[in-house]
């Protein structure tokens, strides 16, 4: 009898099989004269030669779709194995601004139009600057084309970084180890991370490597080859860090630096090197920049009157 041993390699068994199973049994519903097996991150199939191979081809559209999804239900099973060809199961996307499928199929894509530039200039430039206040999506969109292309094997890793800059808060006062200190800085990256890939993928690929989150002192002396690259709250950099983090660019490499020039929380008369890049680079080629504006707020709708509140009163001084 042959055999074909299928590994789960990109896709985590518990979701992909289903609770209880379930998906492993509409695959045997459907291919009835296979003896289907599966055990931990490994399906075996016994049978003639033939219907493996076609078994195969089914599973491997199956990984496919949830790899690109994070989804994987009844329908889609049915659609997979019923199809003709390849392209009669793709579910099309919602609209050309779509950027990845985040968890449990969620859409995620750009929603405004300078959000649509910033896909835009990242797709045409491997270093783009989005410039924006508070709740414009900068660093959401960020890390939406980051795991897009994480996807795609555009790149082989994504890092995601932020100075480690106090607002109003002393780092010293904060109980815990280094870790445990810094990752209340890391907590915006987490949480649109969490949107994104389902958590057991999440974790395996930060205790791999492929996904890193760490303050931007932990980016000297490394060269960041094949991989992206989000330097968050850039605005709270000096002009050293700017330096030492814009030098750190590697082959293969697309860097993204975000930041609200409003929101500066270095110390007085200290220069932001944020603000002294955007000068520096503008004329560039093969860097990119996009300003949002209150436009682009897709927060509460309050954050929106609350920038514009803050705006009156600062134009007024």
């Amino acid at each position: 009898m042959n055999e074909i041993i299928i590994e789960l390699e990109e896709v985590s068994p518990k979701e992909f099989f289903g609770a209880q199973n379930a998906n492993i049994e509409l695959l045997k519903k459907y291919f009835p004269k296979l003896k289907i097996v599966a055990r931990g991150t490994k399906i075996r199939a016994y049978g003639d030669e033939d219907l493996l191979e076609e078994f195969d081809r089914r599973f491997n559209m199956l990984m496919e779709h949830y790899i690109k999804y994070n989804k994987l239900d009844e329908n889609v099973i049915e659609r997979v194995l019923t199809s003709r060809s390849k392209d009669d199961y793709a579910t099309s996307e919602a609209s050309g601004e779509t950027i990845v499928h985040g968890v449990n199929g969620r859409i995620i894509k750009a929603q405004t139009a300078n959000q649509r530039k910033l896909v835009e200039l990242m797709r045409k430039n491997d270093m783009v600057f989005a410039i924006g206040p508070a709740g414009t999506g900068k660093t959401y969109t960020g890390v939406a084309l980051a795991v897009k292309a994480l996807k795609n094997k555009e790149v082989k890793r994504i890092i995601l970084t932020r100075p480690a800059v106090e607002a109003g808060e002393n780092l010293g006062f904060l109980p815990g180890d280094l870790k445990e200190k810094l990752d209340p800085y890391m907590q915006p990256l987490y949480d649109a991370l969490r949107d994104m890939i389902p958590a057991e993928k999440l974790a395996q690929y930060i205790e791999n490597g492929t996904i890193q989150i760490a303050p931007l002192a932990f980016m000297r002396g490394r060269t960041l080859d094949h991989a992206f690259v989000i330097l968050d709250e850039g605005q709270n950099t000096t002009h050293a860090q700017m330096k030492m983090f814009l030098t750190r660019m590697g082959k293969d490499a697309k860097f993204l630096l975000t930041g609200d020039p409003g929101q500066i929380d270095l110390p007085r008369r200290t220069i932001s090197g944020l603000k002294e890049a955007l000068l520096i680079l503008k004329n560039v080629e093969g860097v990119g920049m996009v300003f949002l504006d209150d436009k682009d707020v897709i927060r509460h709708k309050l954050v929106k009157k609350v920038i514009e509140a803050y705006k009156s009163i600062e134009n007024r001084e």
